[in-house]
């Protein structure tokens, strides 16, 4: 008996991403034409790392968040997996705004990926060149309109956050993200939003693709774990918590204490601040999205729209 299965959307709906022109390598191609070999290094191994940034709509024009932090991160995850990037920050910065010019994007998510190409198919990656690419597409909310609304559901999943001793978890390094990806995949397949990953120990690591965070008793804890990636989202939410008055506690936590907060929200570039309404089939507080969780999202939102002249800093103008 033949199975058939549908094929899941993409960000960019049923045609795939729709990313118009690519910064590819030093030039602006449109997307067909950006091509790379199946016998790049990267598609074997996973020797490429990335960013995931967002350029929102401001009344002047649209303005990229943190973006000096974002290209500082992927030069350093690069470094990591000793792969030079033959490209300065200023050099990555102008093309990612000239990517966001190049489409006309009022606002974007925008993936910069440096990557090994093809040379040998050995394991050691040290012959394979060194190729850069930065695409930009639309794309709103990373769990889903729904999730913001009510409060995302939850699952722990059965695959444990790889430790720093088996890969470079301070990296954005793609192969991390098959450990990632099983664990997404396994949760969606089961009707949840998203996966909870704990570490070998049993303590609360992050998300799939986002940290998290838990209020309690009048205090907001942060996940503090040395197998997460450091958070640009996460530490905006510690300047935003502290403007509202909150002590932010970096904690290290087990999924129980998850379960008895008053409430939980995750934070990513893409997930920008998702409140969660329940962790594996137990409501978070009330079980719908928490009054402090979307506040917190209401001021992320204000600043990286240009509305909070405070932080006009983080804010790169593109025109």
């Amino acid at each position: 008996m033949t199975q058939t299965t549908t094929a899941p959307k993409t960000a960019g709906g049923d045609k795939g991403i729709q990313a118009g022109k690519i910064w590819f390598n030093g030039q602006l191609v449109p997307q067909e034409e950006a091509k790379v070999s199946v016998l790049s290094h990267a598609l074997h191994y996973g020797s490429s790392v990335f960013e995931g940034i967002r350029a929102y709509k401001t009344d002047r024009g649209p303005a990229v968040f943190r973006l000096d932090e974002h290209t500082e991160r992927l030069i350093h995850s690069a470094l990591i997996l000793r792969m030079p990037v033959p490209y300065t920050p200023d050099e990555i910065n102008e093309a990612i705004k000239a990517v966001i010019r190049e489409n006309a994007y009022d606002e974007c998510y925008i993936r910069p990926l440096v990557f090994r190409g093809g040379a040998t198919l050995g394991v050691n990656p040290l012959p394979c060149p060194v190729e850069m690419m930065v695409a930009a597409w639309k794309w709103g909310a990373y769990l889903g309109e729904d999730a913001v609304r009510e409060g995302a559901k939850l699952v722990t999943s059965s695959w444990v956050r790889s430790p720093g001793n088996v890969m470079p978890t301070k990296s954005k390094a793609g192969g991390n993200y098959v450990n990632s990806s099983l664990a997404k995949a396994d949760a969606v397949s089961a009707g949840f939003d998203e996966a909870v990953l704990l570490d070998a120990q049993g303590y609360v690591a992050e998300g799939s693709g986002e940290n998290i965070f838990f209020l309690k008793g009048g205090k907001l804890h942060a996940i503090a774990h040395s197998v997460t990636l450091i958070g640009i989202t996460r530490d905006t939410i510690f300047h935003v918590a502290r403007d509202m008055g909150f002590d932010v506690v970096p904690v290290m936590a087990t999924r129980d204490e998850l379960y008895t907060a008053d409430e939980v929200f995750m934070t990513g570039t893409a997930a920008e601040v998702t409140p969660i309404g329940s962790i594996d089939f137990r409501p978070i507080g009330t079980g719908k999205a928490g009054e402090v969780s979307l506040e917190i999202r209401r001021r992320y939102l204000d600043i990286v729209t240009g509305k909070n002249e405070k932080y006009d800093h983080w804010l790169t103008y593109v025109r």
